[in-house]
């Protein structure tokens, strides 16, 4: 076989030609190369870049760096984004959000500490335990929202659904191949997790899946019930001490209270309304008396 000589010659010519490009050119030029290249980000920072660099008497170097940081930046941004999709939650929930002045009961210090998210690679999950409305889901979806952006693959869920899943992979028969494809999630929160009544049948599988992912992925759960009341939930005796084991081996318990800062923060808020509503009443009292007293008259102008 002869290999043919490459003609680079006349590439370079080509090349030298298209130094000599017109401006409108060069932009049509640089759109099509980062569309084949797939960099959506440099066409669209480009035309500020590009002045901002002549206007600075920025080097090409500096110029060519800004532009490829910029979309590095944004690729970060948007696969974080779709990390935060895929997990699934059923809302936008933070830590700088969660007041913490309304639940003396919960750490911060704790709480942020777990934003670290090195119990992640520990197997280290939190169980957050307490009555409804003292802020467990808040923290759960906000502690899995800060994973998926540091990179994690999350998974938020009610109880009730990997609980159905497995059970109905267990009754036919790919079990194995559904707690394989859970394994690709690198945390999983499940709520609600004293919501759903347990028998042999549905806690076996559960059971399986969170053995044999205990070394290399977390489960971060969140229960109004504590684990000295579990068998509510788990029926059997023998596979609720053995499923509360898993849970909590290595695990930071924290305990959300009774009190429902929800609650309080509704009779707050309907309080203030109230206020405001009688306040807004006495200054059109107000503004009414004193339309009478520049009339001259005792009543209301008419």
């Amino acid at each position: 076989m002869t290999l043919k000589p490459l003609n680079l010659g006349k590439e370079k010519l080509d090349r030298r030609h298209q130094r000599n490009i017109t401006e409108q050119a060069a932009d049509a030029a640089i759109d099509t190369a980062c569309r084949l290249l797939r960099l959506p980000t440099i066409p669209a920072e480009f035309p500020d870049t590009a002045t901002s660099a002549a206007n600075d008497q920025i080097t090409y170097r500096g110029f060519l760096a800004e532009l490829l940081m910029a979309q590095c930046d944004d690729r970060v941004r948007r696969r974080s984004q779709r990390r935060i999709k895929a997990a699934g939650s059923p809302r936008k929930k933070t830590l700088r959000s969660f007041d913490f002045d309304t639940n003396p009961n919960i750490d911060p210090a704790a709480i942020h500490t777990l934003a670290s998210h090195e119990w992640i690679k520990k197997s280290q999950p939190p169980c957050l335990i307490g009555d409804c409305g003292t802020g467990k889901s808040h923290i759960l979806i906000a502690l899995g929202t800060e994973a998926a952006m540091k990179g994690y693959h999350v998974r938020y869920t009610l109880a009730t659904k990997p609980v159905n899943e497995l059970v109905e992979a267990a009754d036919e028969k790919h079990l194995n191949k559904t707690i394989a494809r859970y394994e690709r999630v690198d945390l999983h929160c499940i709520n609600k997790l004293s919501y759903t009544e347990l028998d042999r049948h549905r806690a076996e599988p559960l059971f399986q899946d969170l053995t044999e992912h205990e070394e290399n992925n977390s489960v971060a759960i969140a229960s109004n019930e504590s684990f000295d009341g579990r068998t509510k939930t788990f029926t059997h005796p023998h596979l609720c001490a053995a499923t509360a084991d898993r849970l909590t081996f290595n695990s930071t318990i924290i305990e959300t209270g009774t009190d429902s800062y929800q609650l309080a923060t509704t009779r707050a808020r309907t309080e203030a309304e109230a206020s405001q509503g009688l306040s807004d009443r006495s200054c059109d009292r107000a503004w009414e008396a004193c339309r009478c007293h520049s009339h001259g008259t005792g009543k209301p102008h008419q």
